[in-house]
């Protein structure tokens, strides 16, 4: 099982895949930044102001106990997932124009004419024996 595994992990198709989660989670940050930062603080202006990850319904009021102890407010926080849904979006945008770049790309290369392959030693040899007899 050890050499199965070594013989996986060697093979490319791990690190690969490592590489791709890694520059997933650094795009994923990248998306997130820009949608707090770039895409929502206008949305938020035109909407009066508001800021979406403050944007919740408060199920159950926060409750001060005799002994002094305060019980939290119970929130549906419904800005976040919007927040959240629109990260979504994006990347899922980007991922389909990636993705439909490199197929027009493929599509390209099958379009492309091929380039016959050399002539086998034997038909170089067919083809010099015909000369000759023409000869």
């Amino acid at each position: 099982m050890l050499k199965e595994f070594k013989a996986f992990a060697i093979k490319g198709n791990l690190i690969d895949m490592a590489i791709g989660i890694i520059i997933g989670a650094a795009f994923g940050k990248i998306v997130t930044s820009f949608v707090n930062d770039i895409i929502m603080p206008p949305i938020g202006l035109l909407l009066g102001g508001v800021n979406f990850t403050e944007l919740s319904v408060v199920l159950k009021s926060a409750v001060t106990e005799a002994d002094g102890t305060i019980i939290p407010a119970v929130t549906l926080n419904y800005g976040n997932f919007i927040q959240i849904i629109i990260d979504f979006l994006i990347v899922a945008f980007v991922i389909f124009m990636v993705v439909k770049a490199i197929n027009r790309m493929k599509k390209k290369e099958a379009e492309a004419p091929a380039v016959p392959p050399a002539p086998s030693k034997e038909e170089v040899l067919l083809t010099e024996i015909r000369d000759l007899l023409k000869k």
